[in-house]
């Protein structure tokens, strides 16, 4: 065993003496299958900084719980597109994905080839994180997005779409209501009939995901109404 993969072990072995059976309860109830908790786990890459070989260990453990560390351990500006890839088809569970897109990707140098790429992908979950990323460039770098093109997608497929997929279109729906003026009667009017998210369970003081809601909210806020 080389020095590196006794690193890995240990750290291993740290994170397995984390696991709360409280915590997993809660996370699985979001498909997550760990039960560490996220501020200790933010710790222990707080005190490792980044480490792309120990990550790369980390990652090829299996564990949830080491995929999160390993994306933290990570620099984004170093891991090649056909890493990212290959590691986004391996997330698993949604919090390694979301993290992986958030913290890699939208932080690398690959984020709109690989926005291109998944955007029609075959898999749903990959192709919910290309809608991910066109939402990011909806709110940040419109310039040279077909918005009305999305907007023909999402009512022609987001009704029927599969879970993650679906949140993604939704997301981008919204935030097209939200950012275009131009568009968002109809992005409203997209959210009204097709009634995704409609009866979402939202708590008291959050913004319900459904996107007409969602779209008159941020616009007031926007406002200063």
């Amino acid at each position: 065993m080389t020095d590196l993969q006794a690193e890995r072990d240990e750290v291993l072995a740290e994170l397995a003496a984390l696991e709360d059976p409280k915590v997993r309860a809660i996370n699985e109830r979001h498909g997550d299958d760990h039960g560490v908790n996220l501020t200790k786990l933010r710790g222990i890459a707080k005190r490792l900084k980044a480490r792309p070989d120990l990550a790369r260990e980390l990652w090829g453990s299996g564990d949830s719980a080491a995929k999160l560390l390993a994306i933290l351990l990570s620099r984004p500006k170093e891991v090649e597109r056909e890493e990212l890839d290959a590691m986004l088809r391996e997330a698993g569970s949604p919090k390694v994905h979301d993290w992986l897109v958030n913290y890699l990707v939208l932080k690398g140098p690959h984020r709109e080839a690989l926005r291109e790429a998944w955007f029609a992908d075959a898999d749903p979950v990959v192709a919910s994180a290309g809608w991910a990323l066109t939402s990011d460039r909806v709110v940040k770098d419109p310039e040279g997005i077909d918005q009305s093109a999305l907007l023909d997608l999402i009512e022609a497929q987001m009704q029927d779409a599969p879970e993650r997929l679906q949140w993604a279109m939704n997301t981008c729906l919204a935030q097209i209501g939200i950012t275009n003026p131009e568009l968002r009667e109809r992005a409203r009017d997209i959210g009204v009939r097709l009634e995704v998210l409609k009866d979402y369970p939202t708590p008291p003081n959050c913004t319900s995901p459904f996107a007409p809601i969602w779209i008159d909210e941020m616009v007031r806020r926007n406002s200063g109404g």
